[in-house]
């Protein structure tokens, strides 16, 4: 499969995956284009998704587990980051003993980290690489510590599921993502106008694509959860890049 967008940070390798239990595997690296200078800085846009990170700066390692975002924040990058390596889980994967419900907006870090390995619930884990993610994951669910509720995806793609009722639901979808439903739409919907904007979508043709009631509810929305006007995500600034955009199967709408 194709990248949903072209790569705006140098060095910068995703993918989907076949996983149920992941959404994206990202590596960064210190192969960017000759003479390309890093970034300065990354917008972080809101992000319904909870992930593990591992990255490499000034020769330290460390790991954390990041979850979702509900707000952009801006990062500064300054060329500091040697390498990373990321896997975004999706929606309805969670730890077993971290709920993601307490890790919206926040992060934890791993108690010890080495170039290798990390410390995760009390037990030594191989920090996976680009490639080979989806064997760690699934240790991960072997040893019982990664669960997933089926019907969290199946709801957020707009499927209506018998027997089990709507405050049932709901309390589901919190349990397993932090998140409640119309929160995870109204983010989702506005990653997927940036990438429409990021692409040269004209404003008035997102509005109608992705499902806003006018221009100014769009721009509301761009505020809100990518901190940038259309015409700045059309026209970025110099040295600003945005995280990592793609298409999950939650479903959008007003």
């Amino acid at each position: 499969m194709a990248h949903d967008l072209p790569d705006d940070v140098p060095g910068l390798d995703h993918r989907p995956s076949d996983s149920p239990y992941v959404e994206r595997v990202y590596q960064v690296t210190e192969d960017g284009a000759p003479g390309t200078p890093p970034p300065e800085r990354m917008v972080s846009v809101a992000n319904s998704n909870w992930e593990l990170i591992a990255w490499t700066e000034d020769g330290v390692t460390n790991v954390s587990v990041r979850g979702p975002e509900t707000r952009p924040t801006v990062v500064p990058i300054g060329g500091a980051m040697d390498a990373a390596i990321g896997v975004v889980f999706r929606h309805g994967a969670y730890l077993r003993n971290l709920p993601v419900a307490g890790l919206v907006d926040t992060s934890v870090m791993s108690p010890h980290a080495t170039s290798r390995t990390f410390v995760l619930e009390g037990d030594e884990w191989e920090i996976p690489g680009y490639e080979n993610a989806e064997t760690f994951v699934d240790r991960l669910v072997r040893a019982g510590l990664l669960v997933r509720d089926p019907l969290v995806a199946d709801v957020l793609a707009g499927d209506t599921p018998l027997l089990v009722t709507p405050r049932s639901v709901q309390r589901r979808v919190a349990a397993a993502t932090g998140l409640t439903q119309g929160a995870i739409r109204q983010i989702e919907r506005a990653r997927q106008a940036a990438m429409l904007l990021r692409q040269g979508t004209a404003a008035a043709d997102v509005v109608h694509l992705v499902g806003y009631h006018d221009q100014p509810h769009l721009a509301r929305s761009m505020a809100r959860f990518v901190g940038r006007k259309a015409t700045q995500l059309q026209r970025p600034a110099p040295g600003e890049v945005l995280s990592l955009l793609y298409k999950t199967d939650a479903e959008v709408r007003p």
